[in-house]
């Protein structure tokens, strides 16, 4: 059964309508309602045409939290093969929050690295939401130094609120630890490209997002904190959460005109959960051609285009 979001609420009820007129159709047989069928759907589908080609930032944030959104081991079973998880730390422990690992993407090798916020609820709980702890981000680093070492491309897939806020993660040095990762990916001499497929929530995504190239999906969101927080450090109110996310430029389209990002992958009509198998394909193929962009050149000439890049965010064109 779909989920639907609170501003969908009309599309809910039409498309609710047409499966109770097809449940009818198939019982009473004698009676053809056919076209009217074929109205309500025509009704239902302008309707979420109409809705999410004029998505508020607020409403994209509920979006790209949408549970059935495809998450990135959909991404990992369709478009790598031989995917080999890689676990631990080698300091303290092993996160399930983010997951990475060795496969083969368009016949190459690479390195897959991304947060991983599960799909039903024992899955959020193995995964934490897809937070991770520093533990997650210090076995981020370890994958992408082994990446490094044997010259394969990396691509991240950021999916998280945010770095996990607890007693424990700060003890043993969330802050640092997120810093050493995204320092890691300035000093690679391997190309990163990073999607950001839902949530890409403050430092907690940058940590696996400093990368040569990053596209976002149509209605994912890039913040320095979540709405929420951000309206409970402005205002001290996180209800203004509506406010907060519409004046903070957190939509890809928003970020794409700041430089931020350097593409936007197109979702389908209602929006990736609608209709994973085609988003995971777009995606794939835009990584991919983002990645043959850096076959030609040194480990110097990538990371010189990297620091480039985010040295050149904020500058005047």
């Amino acid at each position: 059964m779909r989920t639907y979001l609170d501003f969908e609420k009309p599309i809910a009820e039409l498309e609710s309508k047409v499966a109770e007129l097809k449940t009818l159709a198939s019982a009473e047989r004698s009676v053809s309602i056919e076209e009217d069928i074929a109205k309500l759907e025509n009704k239902a589908r302008e309707a979420l045409v109409e809705t999410y080609s004029a998505l508020t930032p607020w409403q994209k944030t509920q979006v790209a939290r949408h549970p059935e959104r495809p998450h990135f081991r959909h991404y990992i079973d369709a478009l790598v093969k031989d995917f080999t998880p890689l676990s631990g730390d080698r300091f303290f422990a092993e996160d399930q929050a983010i997951i990475g690992g060795i496969g083969r993407f368009t016949g190459r090798s690479v390195m897959v690295i991304g947060h991983e916020k599960g799909s039903d609820t024992e899955g959020r709980i193995k995964h934490n939401f897809g937070m991770a702890r520093p533990e997650g981000y210090r076995k981020a680093v370890r994958l992408m130094e082994m990446a490094d070492h044997f010259a394969i491309p990396v691509i991240s897939l950021v999916d998280t609120a945010g770095a996990y806020p607890g007693i424990g993660a700060e003890e043993r040095g969330q802050a640092e630890a997120i810093a050493r990762s995204t320092n890691c990916c300035l000093e690679l001499g391997v190309p990163i490209v990073s999607v950001v497929i839902g949530e890409g929530g403050s430092g907690g995504a940058v940590a696996i997002a400093t990368a040569n190239r990053i596209y976002m999906l149509e209605h994912a969101i890039y913040t320095v904190a979540s709405p929420e927080a951000a309206a409970s450090i402005l205002w001290r109110d996180s209800s203004r959460a509506v406010d907060a996310a519409t004046n903070m430029k957190i939509t890809a389209q928003d970020l794409l005109k700041l430089g931020v990002i350097d593409g936007i992958i197109p979702e389908p009509i209602g929006g990736a959960h609608r209709d994973g198998v085609e988003v995971v394909k777009a995606t794939g193929e835009v990584v991919a051609e983002a990645l043959a962009a850096f076959d030609a050149l040194t480990p110097d000439q990538i990371r010189k285009d990297r620091r480039e890049k985010f040295l050149a965010m904020g500058r005047p064109a």
